[in-house]
């Protein structure tokens, strides 16, 4: 398996463009909420830096965390420091995934990694996983960077990835996602008529991702509701 060169150019830009949206960020704007329930930006942000350095720990053969508990606990802990150490640690973590991801050999693109609960994706695929929870975490620090805003290659790449997500899954109704410019997805459990849902890419991933509850999508019948990512 080749190096995946576009998805890590993409990467390298969404990490310069969430860097860029923090740089006026001060300390009473990391402990206010963010779009996630529960969770303030610090959450997010620390968050963000500890998912680069569980890439590491994937690349390194070793679980991506050490336990879910473990997890949180990390995450907590992070949320509440000052602007300035969120930065210098964001930034920290994702420069060393980036030069962990730039120095890998050749041959080992192709490897079988494991991530969280079970599943298993090729090296390759990292890049691709980092710039969707650099995407999505930044419209989740709601700091005027919305849905809208996603990049055209990524919502391209995001919504044949995100329909696959959801394919025969028994908890999701079936249907059929249309793109605006005449692209089309079956996903949800087999077998029914599926409930047709067409709107723009950047809508679309929006829904598919729980970041809206379908503003700007019509659908041939009530909108069926899916896990978040």
């Amino acid at each position: 398996m080749s190096r995946p060169e576009a998805e890590l150019d993409a990467l390298a830009d969404a990490g310069d463009r969430l860097l860029a949206h923090l740089d006026d960020l001060s300390d009473n704007a990391v402990v206010a909420p963010s779009q996630l329930p529960g969770w303030t930006r610090g959450h997010v942000l620390t968050h963000l830096a500890r998912n680069a350095d569980a890439l590491m720990e994937v690349l390194a053969g070793r679980p991506m965390y050490a336990s879910a508990e473990a997890r949180e606990e990390d995450i907590e802990r992070g949320a509440r420091r000052s602007a300035a150490e969120q930065l210098s640690d964001l930034r920290a973590a994702g420069d060393r995934l980036a030069e962990a991801l730039n120095r890998l050999p050749g041959d080992r693109w192709g490897d079988t990694v494991e991530l969280r609960n079970g599943v298993t994706d090729t090296v390759a695929s990292l890049p691709w996983r980092r710039w969707v929870e650099v995407e999505l975490h930044l419209v989740d620090l709601d700091l005027g960077h919305t849905i809208a805003d996603l990049p055209g290659d990524f919502t391209d790449r995001a919504l044949p990835w995100l329909t696959r997500r959801f394919a025969d899954r028994p908890d999701v109704e079936p249907i059929e996602v249309r793109a605006e410019d005449g692209r089309s997805w079956r996903t949800g459990r087999t077998g029914g008529e599926p409930v047709v849902v067409t709107g723009g890419p950047a809508a679309l991933t929006g829904w598919l991702t729980g970041r809206t509850a379908g503003t700007g999508l019509a659908a041939s019948a009530e909108l069926p509701r899916v896990p978040a990512l």
